[in-house]
């Protein structure tokens, strides 16, 4: 799969395919639909996302704490594993926010893009100040002789699946609800940072993640399964939180203790997903608390991955 960050002066191969459109914050089983809709309008067409980086909210509410479900590397893959040849991520900012609805159209999806399909969910709207609707794209989109199929939201008995209703299920300390609606655990993707290595000391050591702009869900302990840069899915126990217990921080981090690992995961991606939730966060009085509280959680997970 190929990611381009441009519309303009695309290589002819990258152009003419169809096109799902939309954040795809989490590429959750209610985006699979849309892919499916845009490969089935045009089968002879290579599939496509375009989406933006980053997501328009970062931009227009800088301030709110971070939201993502799925950075780009990790939207990308998920992309390239449901079938997606390329990726238009486009770059979003305050001059591209200005870029009316008509334009978008004209010089993006057909001039830029020769798109040759377009689906999306029926919320989709786009342009300076959203002006742009289903129905305006529907209209623009047949005057330039793209074709657009307007996909019904996936629902389960909670109701349409959303980003919206994931980030509030992890949020909630429920991952496998989370699981039910991607269609795969949720995972946080980073590189592997040096910590106060005081974890080895209680017989845990840990490698350390930073949550960066993802998610924070809910403060506490889980069972979770690490994906390595070399390609082993290892088992373990992880704690997100502000570690109360020995140097309460400002920021939460991520901590993962791999079982029966042995190895240097500094400076290395590894992806993290979360399985099951044991526990909240909690203040211990002191650290032979804290080990033993520590070796139990481990064990809980060890029986809950099997």
């Amino acid at each position: 799969m190929q990611v381009f960050g441009d519309w303009r002066a695309l290589p002819e191969d990258a152009r003419g395919a169809s096109v799902a459109l939309g954040n795809f914050d989490g590429v959750h089983r209610g985006h699979a639909q849309v892919l499916r809709a845009a490969h089935a309008a045009r089968p002879e067409a290579k599939l496509a996302v375009l989406s933006f980086e980053p997501h328009p909210r970062e931009v227009f509410r800088a301030d709110d704490p971070p939201f993502r479900l799925t950075l780009s590397a990790e939207r990308a893959t998920v992309l390239a594993e449901l079938g997606v040849s390329f990726v238009y991520e486009l770059p979003f900012d305050a001059a591209f926010s200005q870029m009316n609805a008509e334009t978008f159209v004209a010089e993006v999806l057909h001039d830029g893009l020769g798109a040759k399909h377009l689906a999306c969910g029926p919320d989709f709207a786009f342009g300076h100040r959203r002006g742009g609707d289903v129905a305006f794209l529907a209209e623009r989109a047949a005057g330039v002789g793209i074709g657009l199929s307007v996909v019904p939201p996936l629902s389960d008995a909670e109701g349409a699946i959303s980003s919206t209703r994931i980030r509030r299920a992890l949020q909630d300390g429920y991952p496998e609800r989370a699981t039910a609606m991607l269609g795969r655990p949720w995972a946080i993707r980073g590189v592997v940072a040096h910590g106060d290595k005081r974890g080895r000391t209680i017989g845990f050591p840990t490698a350390n993640v930073p949550l960066g702009r993802h998610l924070e869900p809910a403060r506490g302990v889980y069972a979770v399964t690490i994906a390595l840069e070399d390609g082993r899915v290892c088992k373990g126990v992880a704690n997100i939180g502000r570690r109360p217990t020995v140097n309460e921080g400002p920021e939460s981090r991520l901590e993962v203790n791999l079982f029966d690992f042995a190895g240097d995961l500094y400076g290395q991606e590894i992806g993290v997903s979360l399985v099951a939730y044991l526990r909240g966060e909690q203040k211990f009085p002191g650290l032979d608390a804290l080990k033993a509280r520590i070796a139990a959680d481990a064990a809980q997970a060890r029986e809950l991955l099997g």
